[in-house]
């Protein structure tokens, strides 16, 4: 086949050296603005305010900081081991803000610098970057110039990142920077990579790229070594069968693959359009013709990967009631950490809004200056202010998802500063608060969440029942109690002592009626059984369930807790007892149809990882439309029992996990290299719930290769999710994760598909991937 030119200008390879460059955006003065760098004030308190040296290393993608002294801090460059001192990969940024928004400086800082600040906010748990330069115009390039070239990176597709993070690792691997490679730094760089070889496969390397037998790689015997290092034998093999035209893929063969293979109905012009859109070289793009690079660039890109692209937007019927979806919940949304010393903050709720979350909770107490202030009561977190919490959660509500956003109150405040609390809703929210039914007359159901775009509900206590306000004949109770419903009560894992100081304050609790009035959809109240509930209850009348109650109540009376959901909200809260803010399965209480599965978002693990992957799809509005049988209101769905039903719809997954590309290093060790294994698992009913893992590929992170297929029933596809994991193998202490990716199981694409991979954090792996073959057919 002829070879294929590549052009590396979009991502600055110099192929005749190792020199790395942004060529993409070369003579750019934003580029040469930050790769010139310079002084800023970074802020960590009102009296911690120190000057730093920034700049942007040649790599364009490693932030330098300079100091007097070395930082603990440092950070990783993109080659998996410190590079820099104080440095951060531009990867690791989520987004960059300008003006005093962040919390440290709002706090640490006065207004008149409200033009100089800017703040770099990241990925994970790590803490914003709160800077101030020396002018407004210093602030607005700097702001400016970041934004540039983090829109430029994430405008890369996946083999422009991988071809520029390689080169960075040859660039840093070329210890005397003259632009070649010994056989020495090539054993470094490999290490780099994630690659164990042994100095005979070294020498061999080397001496099949060192034509010229200098002792050293330069120029064209670089790119060759890049050439054999990316080389996929997987790709070539599916190419090849179907490139039929001259070594290379005609649109009929192209259509031939997608329909054979990744089961696509596909047309002559589908072909075409994307051999128009992927192909790399132009005189096979001028003939209609698609080249090893071009199909493997098509492979990578978002329409061709695991997930259905139909699924990546806003497919689903969003017309129907509210409590009809799934909705994307958070506990405790104020807290950054564990509940009982940890910090409160308001980048918490920004972090779970733009997560896609759609409930988040404001637990709230008298603070001093007559403001109220949130955080975890009778501990020792810190706290905040809710006015500032509400207006971070106007700012930020709508950024990911324009779907309704309920307020979860935990009101623990005095009559006087609930009246402070809704004046504050109500100023800062504005038209946006949903302080009446929709529509006219007295409601009989929900509205929908296409009705409440862009609106906020607040869930909480209310002093008498909505009907109350359609009867004006009727005479207002003078009553201001309510039976105060802290969603920590009742707790039986909690210890007696606590839970009686708790008592002894709680058993009545003042309600200010301008907060009682915003209360319209989610009314708190207590449960006292389905029939209760049935029989008593208003639609709009909901309780919360401590975990232990729901799940006892999601495996004993799980069709019932399915009916009791088709007409009510209900809201699940992890133990009291989880004081170290881990989460609980919420799988089992999806498969009840509970709505607001509330979890610590803060908090990386397993749980997270199935819950965004629940709310991946559907355009992350962080609403999921729940199926059919469980809306239906004659239906017998029983997930623990399983008997016959328009839910059975068995389907047998077959999935062949081929290989993997550029995994990162578990830990930045030089000589540490992963021995990864892929861990295959099916979440949903009881008779769906199934796991398998390949065997573990030693010393190799880079291009580790499986080839192992498994075979899995699936009964209720509707409930069920699939995932995928990778761990570090370890015999000794137990395996290290790696990276993960969850979706549901009516979203898989079949056929051969690339699996993106998130880090525990949640966030894209640039560069890695997860290659395996997927088919879904009916089972007997």
């Amino acid at each position: 086949m002829r070879k294929v030119e590549r052009d590396y200008s979009s991502v600055g390879m110099e192929t005749n050296g190792i020199e790395l460059k942004c060529n993409s955006m070369e003579g750019d003065s934003d580029l040469q603005f930050l790769l010139q760098g310079g002084d800023l004030l970074k802020v960590l308190s009102p009296s911690w305010k120190k000057t730093r040296y920034f700049r942007l290393m040649e790599d364009c993608k490693t932030m330098w900081r300079e100091s007097k002294r070395t930082f603990k801090d440092s950070a990783t460059c993109e080659c998996c081991g410190p590079s820099y001192p104080a440095a951060f990969s531009l990867d690791d940024i989520s987004a960059v803000r300008m003006g005093r928004q962040s919390e440290g400086l709002k706090k640490n800082t006065k207004d008149q610098v409200e033009g100089r600040c800017f703040s770099i906010m990241f990925k994970g748990r790590r803490k914003n970057l709160d800077l101030i330069a020396s002018s407004d115009e210093e602030a607005k390039q700097w702001f400016t110039s970041l934004q540039k070239v983090l829109s430029n990176r994430n405008h890369l597709n996946v083999q422009q990142k991988t071809e520029h993070w390689i080169f960075s690792c040859l660039r840093k691997a070329d210890k005397n920077k003259d632009n070649k490679m010994t056989q020495s730094e090539l054993k470094n760089f490999l290490r780099l990579i994630n690659i164990k070889v042994d100095d005979d496969h070294a020498e061999m390397l080397f001496k099949k790229c060192d034509k010229s037998k200098s002792g050293y790689l330069a120029g064209e015997e670089i790119e060759r070594f890049y050439d054999l290092l990316t080389h996929r034998e997987e790709i070539d093999v599916i190419y090849g069968t179907y490139a039929k035209t001259t070594g290379f893929m005609s649109p009929q063969d192209l259509v031939a693959f997608l329909m054979t293979e990744q089961r696509e109905k596909a047309t002559l012009a589908d072909a075409q359009n994307i051999i128009q859109k992927h192909e790399p070289d132009d005189n096979a793009k001028e003939k209609k013709l698609l080249s090893k690079d071009g199909f493997l660039m098509y492979m990578h890109h978002p329409e061709a990967v695991v997930l259905n692209p139909d699924h990546r937007e806003v497919y689903q019927d969003m017309s129907r009631p509210l409590n009809h979806y799934f909705i994307s919940s958070s506990h405790n949304t104020y807290l950054m950490k564990d509940q009982l010393r940890g910090p409160s903050s308001t980048e918490a709720y920004v972090r779970a809004l733009l997560k896609g979350c759609r409930c988040v909770e404001l637990d709230v107490w008298d603070g001093s200056d007559d403001e109220p202030e949130i955080y975890h009561g009778y501990t020792l977190t810190s706290k905040i202010l809710f006015r500032d919490a509400i207006e971070s959660i106007k700012e930020y509500a709508f950024k990911t998802s324009d779907y309704p956003v309920i307020l979860s109150l935990e009101n623990h405040c005095s009559v006087e500063q609930q009246e402070v609390m809704a004046r504050h809703l109500s100023s800062i929210l504005g038209s946006a608060l949903v302080t009446s039914p929709l529509g006219e007359g007295m409601p009989t159901d929900f509205p929908s969440p296409e009705e409440l775009k862009g609106k906020f509900l607040i869930k909480g206590k209310r002093l008498n029942k909505l009907e109350a306000s359609y009867a004006p004949e009727a005479a207002e109770s003078d009553d201001t109690d309510v039976t105060e419903e802290d969603d920590e009560s009742n707790n039986e894992d909690e210890d007696e002592q606590k839970e009686e100081e708790k008592r002894k304050v709680r058993k009545k609790l003042k309600l200010a009626k301008q907060l009682s009035d915003m209360v319209v959809y989610c009314k708190s109240v207590h449960f006292h059984g389905f029939e209760d509930a049935r029989r008593n209850l208003s639609f709009y009348e909901m309780s919360s369930f401590k975990e232990k109650k729901a799940m006892g109540l999601a495996e004993e009376s799980a069709n019932a807790y399915v009916h009791h959901n088709m007409d009510k909200l209900s809201r699940i809260y992890p133990s009291g007892s989880r004081t170290d803010s881990s989460n609980y399965n919420p799988v089992p209480l999806w498969n009840a149809g509970c709505q607001i599965v509330a979890l610590n978002f803060q908090t990386t693990c397993t749980d997270m990882d199935v819950n965004q992957g629940r709310f991946l799809v559907n355009g992350k509005s962080g609403y999921i439309l729940k199926p059919a049988f469980m809306r239906d209101a004659a239906t017998e769905f029983d997930p623990i029992t399983l008997t016959r039903g328009v839910w059975l719809k068995h389907k047998t997954l077959h999935v062949l996990v081929i290989s993997a590309q550029q995994l990162p290093k578990v830990n930045n060790k030089k000589f540490s290299i992963v021995d990864p294994l892929v861990r295959v698992e099916v979440y949903g009913v009881p008779a769906d719930v199934a796991e398998r893992q390949t065997a573990a590929v030693g010393n190799n992170g880079f291009n580790p290769a499986w080839n192992e297929s498994f075979q899995f029933d699936v009964y209720t596809p509707e409930l069920a999710l699939v995932r995928f994991t990778i761990e570090d193998h370890d015999f000794t202490s137990g395996n290290e994760f790696i990276a993960q990716y969850t979706l549901p199981f009516n979203s898989l694409n079949m056929g051969y598909r690339h699996v993106p991979l998130l880090n525990k954090n949640g966030d894209v792996l640039p560069s890695a991937g997860l290659f395996v073959h997927i088919m879904v057919v009916d089972g007997e």
